[in-house]
């Protein structure tokens, strides 16, 4: 028997297992909250599969999500990254890397924590959805554009409110399995 899962999940296993281990899973750990916020950035006007199959290769052309080595590529560096296939070589969103590494630091040295930072827009706490069917799924919520607002205000791009709702959806501040999945609340 075939386990029901998200309607955007495809039959690739590699997208079963995120959807399955990861997806909605809450993560309150700053470099892996940082991971995730530059993985969706990269998905912009492309699909989520085409990221997570490249998410090796961006794990080793960016040192593993490490924003201070991050913060320190030069041109060289950048040059390199336009040519590496292993992550897609759209140079605003290579840009974009450096920059909310930058960003990142920047927060770090006011002494605030990214996790909190995100997590502020929830209370902390996961929102719980009960959406029956994809369709009732939002691309963006109030609280996504209050993210999107806040993380630009701390010099981070790439950071629009639908991107942030996607993010939100990863990391598990808000639970978007939709009733007919096998991991929703509500079948459980």
């Amino acid at each position: 028997m075939c386990k029901r899962r998200c309607a955007w999940v495809t039959e690739d296993p590699l997208y079963q297992q995120y959807h399955d281990q990861e997806w909605g899973q809450p993560v309150y750990e700053d470099l892996k909250l940082f991971e995730f916020l530059i993985l969706e950035g990269q998905q912009a006007g492309l699909s989520w599969i085409t990221i997570l199959k490249r998410r090796q290769g961006y794990r080793a052309a960016y040192c593993q999500f490490n924003p201070e080595k991050i913060a320190r590529f030069n041109q060289q560096d950048y040059d390199r990254l336009m040519q590496n296939t292993g992550i897609i070589r759209n140079r605003r969103k290579v840009a974009a890397v450096i920059q909310n590494a930058k960003a990142y630091l920047r927060c770090a040295e006011q002494g605030r924590s990214f996790s909190q930072l995100l997590w502020q827009v929830v209370d902390g706490n996961p929102v719980i959805n009960h959406w029956s069917q994809a369709e009732e799924v939002p691309v963006m919520t109030e609280q996504s554009k209050q993210m999107s607002s806040q993380l630009k205000k701390c010099g981070f791009t790439f950071v629009g409110p639908t991107i942030c709702y996607a993010f939100m959806q990863a990391v598990g501040m808000v639970w978007d399995h939709t009733q007919d999945c096998f991991l929703s609340r509500a079948s459980a």
